[in-house]
């Protein structure tokens, strides 16, 4: 894994750069590559056809007037055809749900990717990321609870980063011992000093979900983040973290 960019922290733009974007869009995560963030975070999905797309939510209600419907009970063509960027702005009214592979040709050479496993088979995504040779640039968010999905990358990827979150700290060290994992994932109400020095002591490092929403709480959550030693944060405001970061340095 490369260096973070932006001093000793990771920046993970959660759903792409979406803020006046569509999130989960190219547009988004291109604005991520852009402004120098290290990872962008993708919700996989699939599709009625096997296809794998990037939405958050189970249905595309929120992101459509008028219409509504469940991401597996679609197929690809159908939503393609729907114009998710119209709610945020007219700019964006052409802006489409982006396939997996439409993300991969994006990132490749430029950023890495945060993938969140809503629903698709880690076996059905690993030729796709071959194929792009993204196999050591995509770190795999998963519950330290999903043995099953955890165990297919592991065995069929060695070179992959599967990303267990143990959710709270008191399974943290049966997680590790488990998985042996490079890196960790974790939200800021499981996380803790204590936490990041036992992830730091199996050699591993930490990601973490920010929780509040104001930039003022925002920079006294982050900060807190560095004196814990969190290698990378999540973030719905990654230009704002960026730059707090680099006052840092």
């Amino acid at each position: 894994m490369p260096p973070p960019k932006n001093g000793h922290t990771y920046v993970i733009a959660h759903r792409g750069a979406h803020e006046g974007i569509p999130e989960n869009s190219l547009p988004a995560y291109q604005k991520a590559i852009d402004l120098g963030c290290d990872f962008v975070e993708i919700d996989l999905r699939t599709t009625l056809d096997k296809q794998f797309v990037s939405v958050h939510n189970s249905s595309i209600d929120a992101y459509v007037d008028g219409k509504s419907g469940i991401i597996k009970d679609m197929n690809l063509a159908e939503l393609k055809a729907l114009a998710i960027g119209k709610k945020i702005a007219e700019e964006w009214q052409n802006t489409r749900i982006p396939t997996f592979e439409e993300i991969l040709k994006l990132c490749q050479g430029k950023i890495g990717i945060y993938l969140d496993l809503k629903d698709a088979d880690p076996s059905a995504l690993l030729p796709l990321i071959r194929q792009y040779k993204m196999e050591e640039n995509i770190v795999w968010f998963m519950h330290g609870n999903d043995e099953e999905n955890i165990s297919k990358v592991r065995q069929n990827c060695a070179n992959c980063f599967p990303m267990p979150d143990p959710g709270k700290e008191s399974n943290l060290k049966d997680v590790l011992t488990k998985y042996q994992p490079k890196v960790i994932a974790s939200g800021m109400r499981n996380c803790s000093l204590s936490f990041s020095k036992t992830v730091h002591e199996q050699e591993a490092i930490v990601f973490v979900d920010e929780s509040k929403n104001s930039l003022e709480d925002l920079k006294l959550e982050w900060t807190k983040m560095i004196e814990w030693g969190i290698d990378g944060i999540q973030t719905d405001k990654p230009e704002a973290l960026i730059g707090f970061l680099k006052n840092l340095n």
